[in-house]
């Protein structure tokens, strides 16, 4: 199957650990990558552990670990060592990407930096993912992208109701977008390499990604822009805001627009007082007196279940939107008629996993097979670097593997 599949004939390795960097290698691995990932003997990536936390939805399946590190191997190395170190380092001659996040003092210590590698390989692809950025005075601090992505970006303070105090970010909400970005940034590096010989240095942060992800707000800044508008009007825009029904769910009306839907908006909620009301005849005097308009509104579709609003609504082109929740995603029609899930191999124990969001019609991928155990095809891989059966022994007696 490898020599049908797109990156059939690439080698990575997977020298990180969590989310984003290990699901950049997951992409490489669904067009056919062989990615080994690397983890510390005993311990392992702490990811392997995230579905099994009491704050984590409970499942006798690993299922993060299982979507997320879909179609690798695990060697345990305890890069501690010299001989670890070593190993390492003849698996970066013979591999063609080379994934981390890992700290960066740890790389400087351990001989890990890009320019320690390049010397052994120069033609290595070597992708580093940090969380503020490869330079500066923070280059060396660690962090998680609840801190990085969505805190520190400015998406946290924005993401919030007026009034409502700062909240946190589902676990990975950062962590898999950003993947994408070192994935494609991998890519691009490849394309280049294929053109030029050379490999090459890519590199994002979780900030970047969150600060891009916030642009359409955050580039006013740069452009010193007056905000005293934007928040003042936070709370007055009618549609910016959700909306209770009587079943307990939420509605949008984000795409509301024109005139015309306003005023069909306004009939159908039983509302057509507020038609001749001059404090909302237009866009403008909408906004002015949005706090009273939001009130009425929030009073008026209270009154019926989300259905009935739904179906009234849609019937007559009110754009309108029902705030979804996971547990409809594995119904949702759009979802079961477009390629957002795939269907693993029987050992995952999972009827479906949630697929990366790249779609190229006609290029072969890989079914999702189960992640690796920790250190399951260590002296399968040690073997393929040429260590003999007594080499790996004695390796494995002092703790190497």
């Amino acid at each position: 199957m490898s020599e049908e599949l797109l990156f059939g004939d690439l080698k990575v390795i997977d020298m990180s650990s969590w989310i984003a960097a290990p699901v950049a290698a997951t992409m490489l691995a669904d067009f056919g990558a062989q990615v080994i990932k690397v983890e510390p003997p005993e311990a392992g990536d702490g990811y392997r552990n995230f579905a099994l936390m009491p704050s984590s939805p409970t499942s006798d399946v690993n299922y993060t670990w299982e979507m997320d590190n879909r179609n690798k191997r695990s060697i345990a190395l305890n890069l501690k060592t010299d001989q670890g170190r070593k190993v390492l380092q003849q698996m970066v001659a013979e591999s063609d990407v080379y994934i981390t996040n890992t700290p960066q003092a740890m790389r400087r210590q351990w001989g890990l930096t890009y320019e320690d590698l390049a010397q052994i390989n120069p033609n290595l692809i070597y992708a580093s993912l940090t969380a503020y950025g490869e330079d500066g005075p923070e280059r060396d601090r660690e962090g998680f992208d609840l801190v990085a992505y969505w805190g520190r970006s400015g998406l946290m303070d924005l993401v919030r109701a007026p009034g409502a105090d700062p909240a946190p970010a589902i676990p990975g909400m950062g962590d898999h977008p950003t993947a994408v970005s070192l994935y494609a940034s991998i890519v691009t590096a490849l394309l280049s390499r294929q053109r030029t010989g050379k490999g090459s240095h890519v590199h994002t942060s979780l900030l970047a990604n969150g600060m891009w992800s916030a642009s359409c707000i955050a580039q006013g800044v740069f452009a010193e822009a007056d905000f005293t508008l934007y928040h003042h009007l936070a709370a007055r825009l009618f549609t910016r805001l959700m909306y209770e029904a009587a079943d307990g769910r939420w509605l949008q009306f984000s795409m509301v627009r024109t005139d015309e839907e306003v005023d069909m908006l306004f009939t159908l909620i039983g509302r057509p007082e507020l038609l001749l009301d001059p404090r909302f005849i237009d866009a403008e005097n909408r906004v002015m007196n949005g706090d009273v308009l939001v009130q009425a509104m929030r009073e008026a579709l209270i009154t019926q279940p989300s259905d009935y609003w739904m179906t009234a609504l849609t019937e007559v082109g009110v754009p309108v939107a029902l705030v979804g929740t996971v547990s409809e995603l594995t119904k949702d029609p759009q979802v079961l008629a477009n390629p957002m899930t795939l269907t693993p191999t029987p050992e995952v124990g999972m009827p479906g996993v949630i697929k990366h969001p790249l779609n190229i019609d006609g290029l072969a991928s890989c079914p999702p097979g189960p992640a690796p155990e920790l250190g399951e095809h260590s002296k399968e891989i040690l073997a393929e670097l040429g260590y003999s059966a007594e080499d790996i022994a004695s390796m494995e007696s002092q703790g190497v593997i």
